[in-house]
């Protein structure tokens, strides 16, 4: 037996967080009427990790012939669809430089996040399951990929299809969250590795805002209203967890908390430009300077676990291991 490492999925955790704070920026740097570097800077990084864990995870998924376990996978599987939702992201700011090259993988990343989503739903649907398996990261592929889509049509000016895709996105959610709502209140916490999802919990809300907030051309009404409100409540319970948090060991699965963090702050930006709340570009350069500095000492924490060789999970591999032969994984830092 050899070890080797296994890369999961949720290592795209890393570049959707980043394309959450270029959007953080690039909204900021609008409502201050300032450049638009800073926004554009962050979406070209997400982009390079974006394409550099695509190729390596996808190289190690067949290198370890894992593809039939990869997506049924409890733990990870959700995750793998952050390789279809990050390009739905990218794709705006691709959009504003070159109309039609964005346009294409708007429509390419969308419709395989919808597809993909479909599927997984289905997939949970059909397999055998118990309620411990299940945790935040479910809301990913449908929900949140939804949302995002929504938010996304709606900058291109896809209209009809954006509110399409926020249906799509909100009544997955209404659907998930009744399972993963009851796993979390009943059914005994989830392992140390797994705490870090529970950041994601914060997610759908305050995605759904923004998202709305693009839809209806950064008004407030009623829908806006009534989705902050419930998103108020799931950043005041963010408070609550932190002494859990703090008993997880540290690996990709702490940037579950980057994304949410960002469209928590860009939810909150677009009530400060929609509202024209007096000291809104003092208060907009705090959050997103804030929010910055916490990406920038996770960023330090994840080069400090790449050097000393902590940041991804081992397991072992067996000497000649056949097509059929996937590794299992043994307990580690994530996920």
């Amino acid at each position: 037996m050899k070890s080797d490492k296994i890369l999961t999925a949720n290592l795209f955790a890393v570049c959707f967080g980043l394309a959450g704070l270029a959007q953080a920026w690039t909204l900021l740097m609008r409502l201050v009427h300032g450049p638009t570097w800073p926004g554009n800077a962050i979406f070209i990084a997400a982009a390079a990790v974006w394409l550099v864990t695509a190729v390596g995870y996808l190289a190690n998924v067949a290198a370890q012939h894992r593809w039939r376990a990869e997506l049924a996978d409890p733990t990870f599987g959700p995750f793998t669809s952050l390789l279809f939702i990050v390009p739905v992201q990218l794709s705006v700011p691709l959009a504003a430089q070159a109309r039609g090259a964005g346009e294409v993988v708007f429509g390419c990343a969308a419709t395989l996040t919808v597809l993909f989503g479909g599927w997984l739903t289905g997939d949970w649907i059909a397999r055998e399951n118990t309620i411990k398996r299940w945790h935040p990261g479910y809301y990913l592929p449908s929900a949140a990929g939804g949302l995002i889509a929504g938010g996304a049509a709606a900058s291109l000016g896809f209209v009809t299809l954006s509110h399409v895709l926020f249906g799509l996105g909100v009544g997955s959610y209404l659907l998930l969250g009744s399972i993963i709502g009851f796993r979390l209140f009943v059914v005994p916490e989830l392992p140390p590795p797994l705490l870090p999802t529970l950041a994601i919990e914060l997610a759908p809300s305050v995605v759904a805002a923004g998202a709305w907030f693009t839809i209806n051309g950064g008004r407030v009404d009623t829908t806006a209203a009534v989705i902050s409100g419930f998103a108020v409540l799931m950043v005041l319970a963010q408070f609550r967890l932190i002494p859990l948090y703090r008993t997880a060991p540290f690996g990709p699965g702490f940037w579950a908390f980057s994304f949410p963090t960002a469209a928590a702050v860009t939810c909150a930006l677009h009530w400060l430009g929609a509202e024209r709340v007096p000291g809104a570009t003092g208060l907009g350069y705090a959050a997103v300077g804030l929010l910055s500095a916490g990406y920038l000492l996770l960023t330090a924490r994840t080069v400090t676990a790449l050097t000393t060789r902590t940041f991804f999970l081992r397991v072992p591999v067996p000497a000649q291991a056949g097509p059929s032969t996937a590794p299992t994984p043994v307990p580690g830092p994530l996920p």
